[in-house]
Formats: C-alpha cells, structure tokens, sequence
C-alpha cells in the first residue's frame, strides 16, 4: 500500500546563505549587494564598429554582432546599409550554467537566404579582468577583427569585456543568458524595474448655493442638484431643499486626483424635469492645476465661478450654438496635502505621510531589503506539453515598487537582487509577492469578469486611488500590470472567504471580549453621556480612594514582572506569513474554491447565484469588522509579548517607573488628581486625541502575518 505524501511544510525556515559583499579588500568593500548571494556573470558590452567591408553585391552591409559563449547566443539589433554601426548593448552570461573557455564576438551581415560572416573576435574565459563595483566602468577598446582561419581582415569593434556580479550598473538593461528562450519583443517585460507611484491627492469640493439660475419651465419649483464628474469618477449632491432659483446645499463631494493632473473637474448643475429625465443648467470646467492647495487646518476662500449654458439661435435658415453665462455657482475647491491618500489597506499601509511634502519628517532610517529566492514553485502554465513558471517578484514600500527579473522557467528561481528604502515611519509594512510572467510571448491583459461595487465612502476613495495607481503603472515599460496592483493593494480584501472568516474568529476568541464591553462603558462615564451615573461613580471613586495605597504599585509592578518573565519568549523570528494562523494549512477544498470563485459567482443556478452572492456582500462587511476587534485586542497583548521590541520596552519601562512614583507618592493624591482628570467634563478635553491613543494605535497586531 502506497502511503501518502507528507503534507506541506509551510512554517518559518531558518536558511544560512551565503552572502556576498561582506568582504574588505584594501579599503573598499567588494559589493554593495551584502543582503544576497553574489552571482557571477560575463558581461560583454558592444559598443560599435568601424570601416566594416562591404559584403553584398551592390556593395552595402546590413551589420550586428553575435555574442557567443557556449550553448548560448545573443544577437544585437542590425542596421541597413551601414559600416560605422552603433549598438552600445550588453550581454550578461550567468558563470553558473556556462562550461565554455572561450567567448566569441562575430560581426555577420544580414542576408534574406544566408548571413555573411565579417569578423570575429575572440577571448580565454579565464583570461577576462574582473570588475568589482564601486570600481569605474571597464572602459571599451578597439580590437581588430578576424577571420575563421585566426587572420586579420578589415573593420575594428569597440569591446569592453569583463567578469562581474548582478551588482554592476550594466545587470538591469543587459541580455541575459538566462532568457535566451525570450524574443527580442518581449525582453523589456523581464527585465527588473524601480517604479513609482503617482503622487494622489484629495479634491475636495464644497458645493455652497448657486444664484440666478434659469429653468425651462418657468411655473414650476427647480429639483436642482449638482453633479461633479472627474476623470472616472462621479458623484452628485442631493437635491436642494430650496425650491427656488438660487438653491442651497453646503455639501461636500471627495475625489482622487494624481499628478500630473491630467482630466479636469467638471460641475453641471442639473434640473430634474421629470422620471429619468434631467435638464443641464449651466455647466463649468476647473482645471486642477489652478486649486488652491490647503496644507493646514485653515480652510481656504470661496469663489463665484460661472455656469455656462449652450443656447440653439436661430439665425435666419441657420442655427448655431451660442454660450451664455448667466447663473454662478459658489464653490470652496481645494486640494487637501495634509491627508495621505490611502491606495493601501490600512492594516497593511507602507506609508503615512501627508500628501504635501512640506508637511514631512526627516526620515528615521533605511530598509534594505534582499530578495533571494524561491522554492517548491508550482506550475502556472503549461508550455510543450509540460507544466512551467517564469517567476519574479515584485516589492512594495511607500511609492517605491520594484520589481524582479523574471527567471524563465524554473520552480526555484535565484533573483539576488537588493533594493533600499527610506523610512519615514516604524508602524508600516513592507509587501512582497511572487508572480507567474505570461506576457512573454505576446497577450495583453485579460478582461476580468464582473465586480462588486466597492462599500461606503471611503472604500470608495481607496478603490478609485488603486485604480489610478494602477492605471499609471501599467504605462511604463516594462508594464506593471494591472492585477499585479491589485493585488499587492490588497484591493480585494474585503471579499467574502470561509478561511479568513475561521481565523479571524480564532484571533478574536484569543482576546478578553470583555475588554472591549468595558471600555465602551467607562468612555460613556468619561464623557457624561448619563450625568447621574458618573456622579454617583465620582462617590465611588472618593471612596476607593480611601483604601490602601499598594493597590496601583502592586498591579504595574506585576505588570512589569509579566514583561521581564515574557521576555525568554520573544518572538525570534520577523514577521510572516503564518499559515496556521491563516487557516491556510488545512482549508477544504471546497472552502477555497468558493474563496477563488468570481464575484457575482460562477455557479450555474440563478437561485444559488443569488443566495451566493448576497451571503458573500454580507460576510465580508461581517469578516472586516471581526478583524477589526481582533486588531485591537491583539495589540494590547502586544504591550508585553516584544512583538515591536521598542513599544514593549517602551512599556516595561514605563510600568516600573510608575510602581516606583506610585510607591513615593501618596495614593490619595495620585489616585485623585488620575480620576478627575480622567472622570473630567467634556469641554475640558481636547479633540486630538491623545499620547496613549496614539502610542495604542500603533502597536502591531498580527495582520500583517496573515495570508
């Protein structure tokens, strides 16, 4: 009987790689690539030629060269009826998979039967120079070429020839030996990429009144409203109160902008004449690059802007346009740069800046990150009857994205590739995913099915910030595609799913419920919401206050002591991915298919397409809710697990100075001046809210470890 295959082993490893760029040679370090194993490569950079012999008939050559080392060639571009060419292209030959000792540069002449062989030169492997950066560039030379029997012929090429590692400056835009397999067309979507985000903006648009409007039907009360249309978006105010010709609303409307500002917002003020029928009143055009910018709390000024109103004149036998500008509408439009656009989920944010640059910090540090490799891959595509994966990985933090090479067809590919970040902010979250390249031979993106309509205002923001972030991405070269976006922005998040529901209801049992219950009671005491029960706990706490003054010492003390003693268990290892906690280890089948399945559902029957669907729209507002609770119960047990060892130690430290103060002071004037101020009326409280919340608020959970 043949026994099972042991399942899956999906928990942390301990790996011991062997990093490069550590080494000291003189006073220079070897590489900056120190977070990742050196890999060596052959770089060969063809430059140009010169005085190439004619070699067709009519006395004209169509030149390029062919870069050999082994089994593997690389070719450059050709040009026409030309003898001075000018490549300027790199070739980069991974040591690794190359058993050749000599490297071959030929210069052929493109032909429609046959190619013509011009000149070569030749080079002993072992006989190349090494470059190690922050060495300059090997600076090319001229080498005479030869012909098959070793024999100097006329033409020179310029070479430069050198043995390097993926630090050097050439490794990004090179032809890699890696990928002979990859077109020429499709080289660019390979290659590894920086990225950044466009810069997003909230537009905010206060709709005050407008005045002297002109409705076409003159005895009958306007249904006035406005709508505001920017770019893909489109929202609308409700409609006035005022039945009248100058309508008032002081609403606000909020858009997503990203610079460079390329649409312009739009405002019609409409009149609804009847059942789906609506009558434009005046319309005006805004471009963005005029609106004030509001970095403070200040609001900025108003202003009259006018409606236009394209009227039909009749002019003998011809009727023209003509535009009026009649009515105006009072508007306060502003760019809102001290907010940070979420295009993240906010359990998972990178960044926390304000929009305006002005408003930044200095930044505290950098993240650098290396980017190894894979394992145990499985097979995305099927390419000559056989399963494959071109990989690479893509690396999210504030507005940098970087992205991989991709390693063609390998279920345990080698990137060894470092990136840096500057980090504004501790409290953030660096995303990193691995994805399957299927745009190599040609395609474009798939049209994706239909998608449930994203809930409540600022959902709503955040959708339309992923949308233009993504729409910006995907015009750069290489392409980051969209549904690469979409799903490091974790867009999705909100989607129903048996598993993440079972471990956010597990994360949720780990935490005392009855915190929650508690502090919801003593914030209504705080804030007075039922006058006669906080007088009578003001007696209460008189009263406490008479009693021994060991009470407060004796619970941070023991707090104090909970932190030391947890401290042997501190977490060893960084945050990850962890399948356990996730559910993800032993889901049922039949649970992740629901939880792949489209929205609205695939399923055949309308009856249960239905109840499917409305089940999912509802769990999902159900499961985010549930980790929300589970977010805060699970930082509180943050305070002394070392899970962010500067809070915890923060925190420790805190509790033993205050056993220490609690112990010297006198209880009754330390547990008096606490209450009152703690018990204190509401207009004697600030509306920031305060260090602790603060200090709380950022405390990790463990959302960022779940799948």
């Amino acid at each position: 009987m043949q026994r099972p295959p042991p399942p899956e082993d999906y928990s942390l490893k301990e790996t011991s790689p062997h990093l490069g760029g550590g080494g000291v040679t003189g006073d220079k370090l070897t590489s900056t690539y120190d977070l990742v194993e050196q890999m060596q490569y052959l770089y060969v950079r063809v430059v140009k030629a010169k005085d190439l012999p004619a070699k067709d008939i009519t006395g004209s050559l169509d030149p390029y060269v062919e870069v050999k080392l082994g089994n593997y060639k690389g070719t450059t571009r050709h040009f026409e009826k030309k003898t001075n060419p000018e490549w300027n292209q790199v070739f980069a030959f991974s040591k690794d998979r190359v058993q050749a000792s000599v490297l071959e540069v030929t210069v052929k002449d493109k032909d429609m039967v046959k190619d013509d062989f011009v000149g070569r030169v030749m080079f002993d492997v072992n006989e190349i120079p090494k470059r190690v950066p922050p060495d300059s560039p090997l600076a090319p030379q001229w080498y005479r070429l030869e012909d098959r029997k070793g024999d100097k012929v006329k033409g020179e090429l310029m070479l430069a020839v050198w043995m390097g590692t993926q630090a050097d400056e050439a490794f990004p835009e090179a032809w890699h030996s890696d990928a002979a397999t990859v077109t020429s067309e499709s080289l660019a979507n390979i290659r590894s990429k920086v990225y950044l985000s466009p810069k997003l903006w909230y537009v905010r648009v206060n709709v005050i009144e407008a005045q002297d409007l002109l409705p076409t039907e003159k005895g009958k009360f306007p249904e006035v409203y406005v709508k505001a249309i920017l770019g893909n978006q489109a929202l609308r105010t409700r409609i006035s109160q005022s039945r009248t010709i100058n309508p008032m609303w002081n609403e606000d409307l909020m858009f997503v902008a990203a610079e460079p500002f390329e649409e312009h917002l739009v405002l019609s003020v409409e009149d609804r004449v009847g059942p789906n029928k609506d009558e434009v009143l005046g319309k005006c055009v805004i471009p963005l690059q005029n609106v004030e910018r509001r970095l403070d709390y200040k609001p900025v000024n108003t202003r009259w802007y006018n409606l236009e109103k394209h009227v039909v004149v009749v002019d003998g036998d011809q009727k023209k346009k003509e535009i009026k500008f009649a009515s105006r509408i009072h508007l306060r439009i502003c760019l809102e740069g001290g907010y940070h656009v979420l295009d993240e989920s906010t359990h998972y944010s990178s960044d926390l800046r304000p929009t305006a640059k002005q408003l930044w910090k200095y930044n505290i540090g950098v993240l650098e990150l290396g980017i190894l490799n894979a394992q145990g891959l499985m097979p995305m595509k099927t390419k000559d009857g056989k399963g494959t994966t071109d990989a690479y990985c893509v690396a999210k933090y504030g507005q940098k994205w970087v992205r991989t090479r991709t390693i063609i067809d390998s279920f345990t590919p080698k990137w060894n590739e470092q990136y840096t970040w500057e980090v504004f902010d501790p409290c953030t979250v660096i995303t990193i995913g691995v994805f399957d390249n299927c745009h190599l031979h040609g395609g474009g993106d798939k049209p994706g099915g239909a998608r449930d309509s994203r809930i409540g205002k600022l959902d709503s923001l955040r959708h339309q910030a992923t949308q233009i972030v993504s729409m910006r991405l995907s015009r750069a070269e290489p392409p980051l595609r969209k549904e690469i976006v979409e799903y490091m922005l974790d867009v999705d998040s909100h989607m129903w799913s048996m598993r993440r529901s079972k471990a956010n209801f597990f994360r949720i049992m780990g935490v005392l419920s009855g915190l929650i219950a508690v502090g919801r009671w003593f914030d209504q005491i705080c804030n007075w919401k039922n006058p006669l029960t906080t007088i009578l706990i003001h007696i209460l706490f008189v009263i406490l206050v008479l009693y021994p003054e060991l009470i407060l010492p004796t619970v941070f003390l023991y707090l104090f002591l909970i932190g030391v003693w947890y401290y042997r268990w501190r977490p060893r290892n960084p945050p990850h991915m962890d399948t356990r906690l996730s559910h993800a280890d032993n889901a049922h089948p039949d649970e992740l298919d629901e939880e792949f399945d489209t929205f609205p559902t695939s399923r055949p029957a309308d009856i249960v397409r239905m109840r499917y669907d409305r089940l999912r729209s509802v769990a999902g507002r159900i499961q985010t809710v549930v980790g929300d609770l589970a977010t805060q119960g699970e930082r509180l047990q943050s305070l002394l697990s070392w899970r962010d060892p500067r809070a915890t130690a923060l925190f420790v430290i805190f509790c033993l100075i205050a056993a220490i103060v609690l112990y010297v002071t006198p209880f009754r004037v330390v547990a008096l001046i606490a209450g009152i101020y703690v018990l204190r009326h509401p207009r004697f409280r600030h509306r920031l809210p305060s260090v602790p919340l603060n200090f709380f608020r950022r405390l990790p959970a463990r959302t960022d470890s779940m799948l």
